[in-house]
């Protein structure tokens, strides 16, 4: 059985191509989500309790072993978008020896394009629906840029021990195909 968002209660949280825009907590930026389109910035969140990218990294071990994932709630769109992407960064940390390689082969991941819904290169084009405007592309863009940015940081912190080696328990786990989807 896969495991879910516990992130049930989204009332006041804005939405993008059926997805909500989840605050989060130790944002690395205050960017404006639509490049000034729209009036919210992303979503800050108090650092107490766990938010997606702690409940994406917390499940991934779990959820990287199932082919296929239904979703209950609208939450559960960011968790299989950051599984995917978390799968993808182990996957380019694999031959990375320091925390220093591993910083740079983020980096290197993090200044790649970031599609979305109804791009051809967007990975799961069937669980979120199509932006209605370009407007709509814009912010789920930004937002996904977010979130993948503050996954990158946090993940680097379980992905080396504190004194910068690979942490061998997590990065065996790049080899692992997420509902089984090619990552390249």
């Amino acid at each position: 059985m896969v495991y879910h968002s516990r992130i049930v209660d989204l009332k006041g949280v804005s939405k993008a191509c059926g997805c909500p825009l989840l605050p989060l907590k130790n944002q690395t930026t205050n960017q404006t989500i639509g490049h000034g389109h729209a009036h919210t910035h992303a979503p800050r969140l108090s650092d107490q309790g766990e938010d997606i990218v702690d409940e994406a990294i917390k499940l991934f071990r779990a959820n990287v072993f199932f082919k296929h994932f239904d979703l209950k709630t609208p939450a559960d769109r960011i968790l299989v978008y950051l599984t995917f992407y978390i799968n993808v960064a182990l996957k380019r940390l694999e031959g990375c020896r320091t925390l220093t390689e591993g910083t740079k082969a983020i980096k290197n991941l993090s200044l790649e394009d970031v599609y979305v819904p109804g791009e051809p290169a967007f990975p799961f084009s069937g669980i979120f629906p199509l932006p209605g405007s370009k407007k709509e592309a814009e912010v789920i863009r930004d937002y996904f840029k977010v979130v993948r940015e503050e996954t990158n940081k946090r993940l680097l912190n379980v992905a080396y021990r504190a004194n910068g080696t690979p942490n061998k328990w997590w990065l065996a786990f790049s080899k692992r195909k997420f509902i089984n989807s090619l990552i390249v």
